[in-house]
């Protein structure tokens, strides 16, 4: 679902970043809360967790490949807000320095997996837990099921925003500048993947770690009903081991061959046989050079340079939030003490 550059029109991104900004602002702001409690390095440590998951490439029907996201287990353990912007900032790395999602379409895929997916899987959860009441499979069964939908709807969204280029972005020939696929293609090309694969994964993941912290750390609950109370060092320990294993295991996300639905290259789509390039995809494909492109670092070779790439991406993340917290800090050590969030 990581939409490259020259896929979507730029009126598309401007809109798709204009829909995605008031959610940032209230997730930027909600964040004061968790610069005074400092909790700041949860958020990081899901921003970061994000980042890995999704270098995890499984095989899909059709020949293409797909990868979970996490981002509603991490609105389900930090809150939507936060997970709003602990995945924004995990996709705005990937876009970046691993090339992978476009600089001009970041507003397109923060709005599908960091915004909508989010909210609306944890909407979803905390409506089952309302239905299913107080029984010890509740919160897995509805993790995983809002996992599902909430990885699917991001889907769909991608899949609506692919397919409408070709309806109103074309040149005088009547040929498409962007995406050259329909929603007649793009929507079930994207859904019927991710309905009969992906979105099991995502439900899988999200479930099998709700159960997990259920059973082992049922304090992550209680931090949950009570928003400021810290997050026992304890969990965020195991969870930094976990991330840790997770990151040595990237290379497996390697042996899931082909390309993402509607993420190829120009060189890629001539081998489709689709017959042309389009002029927009093919101008602004190029827009942004990665210094990291696909994850590879080619004198390291594939193996170590994917672990490498996951290594560099949570340190990054680590030392953004890092400095976000330092910065929060400093500026709440300067308000009046009478003027707190």
């Amino acid at each position: 679902m990581h939409i490259p550059d020259g896929y979507l029109s730029p009126s598309t991104c401007i809109v798709m970043y204009a829909a995605a900004a008031p959610f940032w602002a209230r997730a930027l702001s909600q964040m004061r809360g968790y610069l005074a409690r400092r909790r700041m390095v949860l958020v990081a440590l899901f921003a970061a967790a994000s980042f890995v998951i999704m270098m995890f490439n499984v095989p899909l029907p059709g020949g293409t490949t797909g990868h979970a996201v996490g981002s509603i287990l991490a609105a389900i353990v930090l809150g939507p807000y936060p997970a709003v912007l602990a995945i924004s900032l995990a996709l705005a790395v990937q876009a970046l320095f691993f090339g992978d999602g476009g600089i001009l379409a970041f507003g397109a895929n923060a709005f599908n997996m960091a915004v909508v997916m989010p909210l609306s899987g944890y909407l979803i959860y905390r409506l089952l837990l309302r239905a299913f009441g107080e029984r010890p499979w509740s919160r897995p069964a509805a993790a995983a099921i809002a996992g599902y939908i909430g990885l699917d709807l991001a889907a769909f969204l991608a899949a609506l925003e692919f397919g409408i280029q070709p309806l109103f972005f074309k040149d005088a020939s009547g040929t498409p500048l962007y995406c050259p696929y329909g929603p007649d293609v793009a929507i079930p090309a994207m859904m019927i993947p991710h309905l009969l694969v992906a979105g099991f994964i995502e439900a899988a993941f999200t479930g099998l770690v709700v159960a997990y912290l259920q059973r082992v750390h049922r304090e992550v609950w209680e931090a949950e009903a009570a928003p400021s109370a810290q997050m026992p060092r304890q969990v965020v320990s195991t969870l930094w081991i976990a991330l840790a294993v997770l990151v040595i295991l990237t290379p497996l996300g390697l042996l899931a061959t082909g390309t993402a639905w509607g993420e190829w290259g120009s060189e890629e789509l001539e081998e489709l046989g689709l017959g042309f390039i389009p002029q927009g995809l093919e101008s602004l494909g190029m827009l942004w050079n990665a210094p990291i492109p696909d994850y590879a670092i080619p004198f390291l070779g594939d193996t170590v340079g994917y672990i490498v790439s996951a290594i560099l991406g949570v340190g990054l993340l680590v030392a953004i939030f890092w400095l976000v917290g330092w910065l929060g800090e400093r500026l709440s050590r300067r308000r009046p003490a009478g003027d707190h969030a």
